[in-house]
């Protein structure tokens, strides 16, 4: 979840509104935008296609189209957080591993903390996918696709001689794990501070294992 959608609720309203003064985006992204804003308002449990076509501005026969059931939209909207997150990511032209490793956890421990109803929203999803395998599915995909990325710069920072020869894979791993628990503890126990938290232990995570020259 990258700054690509923090303003979405407001930006759809706003292209309602006037719109002569907005581009509109095809049908699907307005979708993905409109589930989003009814995703942070009204959670999981609540979220029906109706409310999902309230903030659509259309129809749930129009959502229909596209999706024949919640299940099937909320797959797509998992995908589609992942897509957001990479572009963000991409925007960023630095090449250096140090700078694009702190890039990659701020990206996962800090912006988050702008959404924390839809981190409680996703956690309702995942309590799910014991249940539901198009959810496990879709989340395995997003999270083998964020242990790549990270996977991908340790190992470049590897042969650049930032990081010391160590397992990449194991450590973007490890990453993953603190990012999981961070996420769940700000959640379920409502914890400001654990994000944050995370964030530092994640330095010193990298400081102890990947550098090459600690202090």
């Amino acid at each position: 979840m990258g700054n690509a959608v923090i303003d979405t609720c407001r930006i759809i309203h706003a292209m309602e509104d006037s719109p002569g003064e907005y581009a509109r985006s095809d049908s699907n992204e307005e979708i993905m935008l409109a589930t989003y804003c009814a995703l942070r308002e009204h959670g999981y449990a609540d979220l029906t296609i109706k409310r999902i076509a309230e903030e659509y501005g259309k129809s749930t026969a129009a959502v229909h189209y596209y999706y024949e059931t919640k299940d099937d939209l909320l797959v797509a909207f998992l995908d589609y957080l992942l897509d957001q997150f990479i572009d963000t990511v991409h925007e960023v032209e630095t090449v250096d591993p140090q700078q694009r490793l702190d890039l990659l956890l701020d990206k996962l421990l800090t912006d988050p903390a702008d959404h924390r109803n839809l981190l409680v929203a996703l956690l309702e999803m995942q309590s799910q996918a014991p249940y539901k395998i198009t959810f496990r599915e879709q989340l395995q995909q997003n999270d083998e696709y964020l242990r790549y990325l990270l996977r991908t710069v340790i190992s470049h920072g590897i042969e650049e001689g930032v990081f010391s020869d160590v397992d990449a894979e194991h450590a973007a791993q490890s990453l993953m794990t603190i990012v999981h628990g961070a996420r769940t503890r700000a959640v379920v126990l409502d914890d400001p501070n654990a994000l944050v938290t995370a964030r530092r232990t994640a330095d010193d995570y990298v400081d102890a294992v990947l550098q090459t020259n600690p202090e």
